[in-house]
């Protein structure tokens, strides 16, 4: 066998090991098989080590991490929390939410990845299926399928158009590099050697990078239609999971909490009902403390006024909401952290006071937290007794469970304690920078903004056009401006998928390098033919099934040069080829592999493998009839 052969055939086997792996061995590393895989081509020189870890500072990959830091920015400065409550606030049917979630999702993820979208939206949802008592798998579904047809309206919207077109700006700089040389060779001299010059330079031409708006062309029809199935055929498709519902109730300890309407609180001037605080999920206002006259109980028409202090009972969870709301803070304890820049340091923990406890026979005001611990009381649990008094005055006993804002370090000081028997962090408790949420809306406005501008050609230098410089600048200044924090940005980064990015960049790059995307697509001319609207079809329904099984990112990085192959092979147009492999890379629905954002609702939804295929399989066919017959009028 030639080494050239050798090499064409040892890429497309790491490629077939890659893919039966992630099918046969579930849960296996996604980002260490493409690695492993990628390092064996490049060991047996199929691609230079250059070439291997380009993938690792491509512009998609870059532009990707910084949208990610950029959302859990918006997260952090509360941003997203504004956006639910806008949303969703009034709503109280599915067929209500998702009338109104379908517009906005698509809208949104039009211009914001899909897999940062979902992570923000999800809380949010489930959070409103609590207060109603709706299954979240009625809802959690949808939300990722209409995130994901938002997605390809914009070549922004997805990571997949964003690799797919570093792919494509890559290719195209090389066959202009291999142009070059055969130009300055002498292999165009005759005239129809110049017709020949022609029709190759068009066809570079026409297998360049997408414009920000061009793949929405089909994106956008397929997201009207995909919207309209989720809204009057998905609602009968999608299970209703019941006991997720009793898991929500949270059916645990209820504390006594005490909140203070402090004089920036949205809600002063609102009624109860109208200001959210009647049918708060595991919590109940019992009564209402106004300058020192008390009002309970509590109806729905009573007035919110400043400095009022609103006396709850109910769960964790739903304090921890409380706590977002701005200008609503603990009233027990007044060493409380209000300041938003020190806030942001402290985090919510659980204790049970131990009857060694030096706390015991003191009242919450006479503990004096701050001094002793550094911490703050929120709120107060009693097994058995269902507290009334207000929390300041209730004489503190072993046994007692104290809700405390603390330091991030309390729990490992405090752990081995004998003043308490029991030391934990409350989970899903997470800070917000009400005081950036403005600047943090703005700076997003103006990243979207950049985008768009930058994509318009000549409009902004080269420097600046860039959306990798774009996203990572503007996700610098959150930092800096303190919309959130080092950790958080850091933890946003999700080193799987941008490893499995990287990896699947260059094990596509190693099929086009060793001819083996050559040699497959002539294989695929042979077997179809050259007909030009079957082959557009082959190679879409090819893209669907292997986005459905492996990474989508993957399936981009490795049919691209595939499908430029046919095309120059076919002697056809290679755009409504490279959109469709995009577009079928991008939309994925029938399993839960086959998209991030599908893996990430199975758990909270309780979705199984048989959901997705039950609602999602529909789905992918009507969409591609759609995308088809739309790429099909532009051969």
């Amino acid at each position: 066998m030639l080494p050239d052969q050798f090499h064409s055939w040892l890429a497309i086997a790491a490629t077939i090991f890659v893919f039966l792996a992630l099918q046969f061995r579930r849960g296996a590393p996604t980002d260490l098989l493409f690695l492993v895989a990628l390092i064996v081509v490049t060991l047996a020189g199929v691609i230079t080590p250059e070439d291997a870890f380009r993938g690792f500072s491509n512009p998609a990959l870059l532009t990707i991490a910084g949208l990610l830091v950029v959302a859990a920015g918006l997260r952090s400065s509360g941003v997203l929390d504004w956006v639910g409550k806008l949303i969703l606030g009034s709503v109280e049917t599915e067929r209500a939410a998702l009338l109104r979630l379908a517009p906005a999702l698509i809208a949104s993820s039009a211009f914001m990845l899909n897999t940062a979208l979902v992570a923000m939206a999800a809380p949010v949802l489930v959070d409103w299926c609590r207060r109603k008592r709706i299954s979240p798998s009625r809802m959690l579904l949808p939300v990722s399928y209409l995130t994901i047809l938002g997605g390809v309206c914009t070549l922004i919207g997805t990571s997949t158009t964003l690799i797919a077109n570093g792919i494509l700006k890559t290719e195209q700089e090389r066959r202009v590099v291999e142009l070059h040389e055969q130009i300055e060779s002498g292999d165009y001299t005759t005239a129809a050697a110049e017709l020949g010059l022609a029709k190759k330079q068009e066809f570079i031409e026409r297998s360049g990078p997408m414009g920000l708006f061009e793949i929405g062309g089909v994106g956008l029809p397929c997201a009207l239609v995909g919207a309209i199935f989720m809204l009057f055929v998905a609602p009968r498709l999608l299970p209703n999971r019941t006991d997720l519902i009793e898991q929500l109730g949270e059916h645990r300890r209820e504390y006594l909490v005490e909140m203070q309407v402090l004089p920036n609180c949205p809600l002063i001037g609102k009624d109860v009902e109208s200001a959210g605080l009647r049918h708060l999920p595991g919590l109940f206002l019992i009564e209402i403390d106004r300058a020192g006259d008390t009002i309970t109980p509590v109806s729905p028409q009573d007035v919110i006024h400043a400095a009022d202090r609103l006396i709850f009972t109910g769960v964790v969870s739903t304090i921890v909401d409380l706590e977002k709301i701005p200008g609503l803070v603990p009233a027990a304890d007044i060493t409380y952290e209000i300041h938003p820049e020190t806030r942001t340091r402290r985090r919510l923990t659980e204790v049970v006071l131990s009857r060694t406890s030096p706390l015991i026979g003191n009242t919450v005001r006479e503990a004096n937290f701050r001094r002793l611990y550094n911490a703050a009381v929120v709120a107060i649990h009693r097994n058995g007794v269902r507290l009334t008094n207000k929390i300041g005055s209730i004489p503190l006993e072993p046994g007692d469970t104290l809700l405390l804002q603390t330091r991030d370090d309390f729990v490992s000081a405090y752990r081995n304690s004998r003043d308490f028997y029991l030391v934990s962090g409350v989970e899903g408790d997470a800070s917000r920078r009400h005081d950036k949420a403005k600047l943090a809306g703005a700076l997003v406005l103006g990243l979207i903004a950049w985008l768009i501008l930058g994509a318009i050609p000549g409009l902004l230098p080269a420097s600046l056009a860039s959306p990798a410089v774009a996203s990572l600048a503007v996700a610098a200044i959150m930092i800096l401006t303190n919309c959130l924090r080092v950790s958080e940005a850091r933890n946003a980064l999700d080193m799987r998928v941008l490893v499995t990015i990287a990896a699947a960049l260059g094990l596509g790059l190693s099929l086009e390098r060793s001819g083996a995307a050559q040699m497959v697509a002539e294989g695929i001319i042979g077997a179809v033919g050259q007909n030009p609207y079957l082959l557009l079809a082959v190679l879409y329904f090819v893209a669907i099934i292997m986005t459905e099984l492996i990474s989508n990112n993957a399936v981009a990085a490795m049919l691209l040069p595939l499908g430029i192959a046919v095309a120059e092979v076919g002697g056809i147009d290679p755009r409504p080829i490279i959109m469709g492999i995009t577009l079928a890379a991008s939309l994925s629905f029938a399993t839960p592999i086959g998209y991030q954002t599908n893996l990430m609702v199975m758990g909270p939804g309780g979705y199984k493998p048989a959901d997705y295929l039950r609602c999602g399989g529909p789905l992918a066919m009507l969409i591609a009839v759609t995308a088809l017959t739309l790429l099909m009028w532009r051969l």
